[in-house]
C-alpha cells in the first residue's frame, strides 16, 4: 500500500469528470487500498479517486469513530430518498475550510464492490452526506461550488497564498 498525494483547490485537475470503471481488477483493488490508507492518514472520512489524480469512478468512505467500517464504492450512483439536511462540510482538497451545505439525509446507493459485484444499500445522515460529497468529486464538483462566489474566491485566494508560501 502507498500514501497518495491529495490535490488541493484550485488545482484544475479536481474539475476532471471521472470515467466509469469497465473492469474491477487488481489495479482498481490496489487503488482502493491506497485510497483508504491515504484517507485514514489525512485524516478524513471520504476520498474520491479524482482527489488523488486518478480519474476513475472510485470512492472510499468510513464515517465510523473507530475508522473500522471502510466502504469502497466503484461507479457509485444514488437516488435521493430523504429530506434536505444542512451539514458543515470540509474536504481534504480544501484543507482548513468548512461551510454549511444542504444535501439529502437519506439516499439509495448503487455501486460495484471490489469483487465487481453490484451492491445496493440505504445510507443515512453523515454516511449519506459523505457519499454525495465524494460522488460530486467524481463529477468535477467541489463543496465550494455550493457557496457564494465571494466566499469561494476568498477561499481560493487563501489557498493559493498558502501554496505559494509552501513552495518557497
Amino acid at each position: 500500500m502507498a500514501l497518495l498525494d491529495i490535490l488541493e483547490f484550485p488545482d484544475p485537475r479536481l474539475r476532471t469528470v471521472a470515467t466509469e470503471v469497465a473492469n474491477v481488477d487488481d489495479e482498481i483493488r490496489t487503488l482502493a487500498k491506497d485510497m483508504l490508507e491515504t484517507m485514514y492518514d489525512a485524516p478524513g472520512i471520504g476520498l474520491a479517486a479524482t482527489q488523488v489524480n486518478v480519474h476513475k469512478r472510485v470512492i472510499t468512505v468510513d464515517v465510523s469513530e473507530e475508522q473500522d467500517d471502510p466502504h469502497v464504492l466503484i461507479n457509485p450512483t444514488f437516488e435521493e430518498l430523504g429530506e434536505p439536511m444542512e451539514y458543515q462540510e470540509g474536504c481534504l482538497s480544501i484543507p482548513g475550510f468548512y461551510e454549511k451545505i444542504t444535501r439529502s439525509d437519506k439516499i439509495k446507493v448503487t455501486a460495484l464492490n471490489t469483487e465487481g459485484e453490484q451492491i445496493e444499500f440505504i445510507a443515512e445522515d453523515l454516511f449519506a452526506i459523505c457519499i454525495q460529497h465524494e460522488i460530486d468529486h467524481l463529477n468535477g464538483k467541489l463543496f465550494v461550488d455550493y457557496i457564494s462566489t465571494l466566499k469561494r474566491n476568498r477561499i481560493k485566494a487563501k489557498l493559493e497564498k498558502q501554496h505559494k508560501l509552501a513552495a518557497r
